[in-house]
């Protein structure tokens, strides 16, 4: 078994208040959970309305099917909002 640990860092530069911003965290964190059955939470940056960084938990059989797993949410980040991904950090650890 791996697991999976992502930081996910986003810019919303549409996004004028903390409001605003929380819509569009809350869509993204539910979505990512529905859809890959992961662990997903706003994790930095919580004061600042333009900028969105979620932390990412999951598992997997092996390395192979977790880089599927890692590909395919940060693809599903592009599709389902138009903020723009800024950085990734991941790492798979054996367990």
């Amino acid at each position: 078994m791996r697991v999976i640990v992502m930081k996910v860092s986003l810019r919303a530069d549409w996004c004028h208040s903390l409001k605003e911003k929380r819509m569009v965290v809350k869509s993204v964190v539910s979505k990512l959970q529905n859809k890959f059955n992961i662990s997903v939470c706003e994790i930095d940056n919580q004061d600042i309305h333009n900028l969105i960084t979620i932390g990412i938990v999951g598992i997997g059989i092996d390395s192979k099917v977790c880089d599927s797993i890692i590909d395919n949410i940060i693809n599903y980040i592009e599709d389902i909002t138009d903020a723009e991904i800024i950085n990734i950090e991941q790492e798979v650890n054996l367990h």
